[in-house]
């Protein structure tokens, strides 16, 4: 074979890969086998640049074009699309349609809105000629040369491509993507992206390529603009199978149905797993999918008739910042918050929201009286992103915190090294005392049901309890004695307090809030100590000499027991009878079937909580990581699985269902992944 032929052979065999495996999800062979393939190609036109193809890979980064920027004028109008804003909005433009054709139409495509940047891309004779962007709608700005930037945009189209074709899409940047580059922002200490929108935009308009091309931008085709040469189709979705087969990226999310009550229930399905996807959407497109009933229903002068997009409700809105207070947590860690006029964002009315501490508020540089961007993305805590500058009143002063804590009266400190804060007044601050009850008796720790914020304050502030051993000095008869209380309400309380009373050991660790000792720390020390004694009686090197812990960690742990304080608290929860030890396993430990494996575990499983899950991995020798990534080796996927699991299907890393993950842990990796 010659060069000449190798290049030809190498240039079909790489697209096909790069199709396969950013447009269809699916590739073939495993990343090592890819990138040989393209280090021949980059070789052959090193040694050969005059076999070199404009359409080669190699040549998806080039020098930005001298016209890049300039107007685009669309063959055809890029229309926008009306809003609805509620189910009764959407039933008002079904009733116009339904007038407007004379009854229902045949069926309607449903399409997730993308919340990203509308482009069009033309081909001609399958080539990519040139990528714009929206602009009005009749002229764009030229951005070919980061269009080509995009892995998800094919160069060449595959199978008989029509003479001239432009399409319509929407570039966006992965929320994984997102989150990864902010990250580097973070350790380079510079200033975050606001949102995955705002980043792809201004990605798409970077002068440079090579910038484009380093965010990791994706692209989902909606729509077929104009067409010189092709098939005729019956419908739009018939139109975006087509456009799939030239290698062109489609939604999977689509569908297709028939009714109106049919909408609704895409448009619920998609509302209620709206964060599962990694990508950011604002609303679900429905058009008409017959292009004869499009046709017959029209245009108004900005937008068609059959076609609507029914947004979700907003996830970034601007409110006023009135004012900034803190909060001292149940470590003394003081963490400045927002208080807002009410707004409501992300399906809930926000009120407040974290600044996390001085040095972010710095950062941000907000102030109170500003106004000030919130978002709140599914159940993520409400954040303030930053101020709208240009709405800033004069003489708005930038906020310190303050020298004294509020709630005591002690010193405020920042510890050498550290970003936060801490309030030095230990238990005497009512603020952190609350929290740290609250943490005692929540579900990770000693799950005392019915001890939740508001009982814990009323307690607090009658002088029932002072620390958490005062829980179990409590009785029914002083509950009934408070205003709103009842004997069920009160014996129910001081069941579950009893009950906690023989919770295993790593609650209790976990319960008693020692920093730097989480959830997975607290089970390594109960399964290494057995009991509390033990552990108040370890150094710093008995404690390091464990797997997985750290001196920092072993320094906490010691400084904490040798407390005298809590050495009096431990002393008094086992007077009241709480257990200060797990028993000693009768006959073998479980099997250590796990020994080497790392696992993520994501959505929800019908025999396990996502804790007894973890702690099910964790005692046969297994590590439960947070995020996937090459070094996994499975991913366990409940119900509602959301963005890990394309994560694991783009790396290649194994989904294992519960049924799966059950014999996982019965007989180790070689029962369900191989050897």
């Amino acid at each position: 074979m010659t060069d000449r032929d190798r290049y030809r052979e190498l240039l079909e065999e790489l697209r096909e890969h790069n199709y396969r495996y950013h447009v269809l999800n699916a590739p073939i062979i495993d990343d090592n086998e890819y990138d040989l393939l393209y280090r021949e190609l980059v070789d052959l036109e090193t040694e050969h640049p005059e076999l070199v193809d404009e359409t080669s890979l190699t040549r998806r980064v080039g020098d930005p074009a001298d016209d890049a920027f300039s107007p685009v004028r669309h063959r055809l109008p890029m229309f926008s699309l009306d809003n609805v804003m509620s189910f009764d909005e959407l039933a008002a433009w079904h009733d116009r349609l339904a007038s407007a054709y004379g009854g229902e139409p045949s069926g309607y495509s449903c399409e997730l809105k993308i919340d990203g940047l509308a482009v069009s891309l033309t081909y001609e004779n399958g080539q990519l000629t040139r990528g714009a962007t929206r602009g009005d709608g009749t002229v764009g700005e030229d951005v070919t040369a980061n269009v080509r930037t995009i892995k998800s945009v094919p160069l060449t189209l595959r199978g008989d491509a029509p003479a001239v074709m432009e399409v319509r899409g929407e570039i966006y940047l992965p929320v994984s993507e997102f989150n990864a580059l902010n990250a580097q922002q973070a350790e380079r200490g510079e200033q975050p992206y606001v949102n995955p929108r705002n980043t792809a935009a201004g990605s798409v308009r970077q002068k440079n390529p090579e910038v484009t091309a380093s965010r990791n931008l994706a692209v989902w085709i909606y729509q077929l603009g104009y067409l010189d040469g092709g098939p005729s189709w019956s419908t739009h979705t018939e139109q975006m199978a087509w456009l799939s087969d030239l290698g062109l990226r489609i939604n999977p999310a689509n569908r297709t149905v028939k009714t109106f009550d049919e909408v609704v229930a895409y448009i619920e399905d998609a509302t209620a797993h709206r964060h599962d996807r990694d990508y950011e959407t604002d609303g679900i497109v429905i058009k008409v999918d017959s292009l004869a009933e499009q046709v017959e229903v029209g245009f108004t002068a900005r937008s068609p008739r059959w076609a609507t997009a029914y947004k979700l409700p907003p996830e970034e809105k601007t409110t006023l910042l009135r004012e900034i207070r803190i909060n001292v947590g149940r470590t003394g860690a003081v963490t400045p918050y927002a208080v807002m006029e009410p707004v409501f964002v992300g399906g809930v009315t926000v009120t407040n929201a974290t600044l996390h501490n001085e040095g972010e508020v710095h950062r941000k540089d907000v102030r109170a009286g500003d106004t000030v961007i919130v978002r709140r993305a599914g159940d993520v805590i409400p954040e303030v992103v930053g101020p709208v500058t240009e709405l800033r009143p004069k003489g708005l002063r930038k906020w310190h915190m303050p020298a004294r804590c509020p709630f005591c009266g002690n010193p405020i400190v920042l510890p050498e090294g550290q970003a936060k804060a801490k309030c030095t007044g230990g238990y005497e601050c009512p603020s952190r005392l609350r929290e740290y009850l609250f943490h005692f008796a929540s579900r990770g720790a000693m799950d005392i049901e019915g001890l939740g914020y508001m009982t814990v304050d009323m307690l607090l502030n009658k002088g029932m309890i002072r620390d958490p051993a005062d829980i179990y000095l409590l009785t029914a008869d002083q509950l009934v004695a408070l205003d709103g209380w009842k004997e069920t309400s009160a014996n129910n309380l001081i069941a579950a307090i009893e009950a906690s009373k023989h919770q295993p050991l790593q609650r209790l660790i976990v319960g008693l809030g020692i920093d730097h000792v989480g959830w997975t720390i607290a089970r390594t020390l109960a399964s290494h100590f057995r009991s509390i004694e033990a552990i108040r009686n370890a150094s710093v090197d008995d404690i390091t000499a464990i797997d997985g812990v750290g001196p920092e960690i072993a320094g906490s742990v010691v400084a904490w027991f040798g407390d005298p304080d809590n050495r009096s608290l431990l002393d008094r929860l086992e007077a009241a009878g709480v257990s200060m030890a797990d028993p000693q396993p009768e006959g073998p430990t479980v099997p250590q079937t796990l020994q080497g494996v790392t696992v993520v575990i994501t959505g929800t499983l019908e025999g396990f909580t996502r804790d007894s899950a973890k702690a099910a991995v964790l005692e046969r020798g297994g590590k439960v990581a947070g995020s996937v990534s090459g070094r996994t080796d499975a991913l366990i996927a409940g119900e509602n699985a959301g963005s890990k699991l394309a994560k694991a299907d783009s790396l290649g890393v194994p989904v294992l269902d519960e049924a799966a993950f059950t014999i996982l842990l019965a007989s180790g990796p070689a029962a369900v992944l191989g050897s």
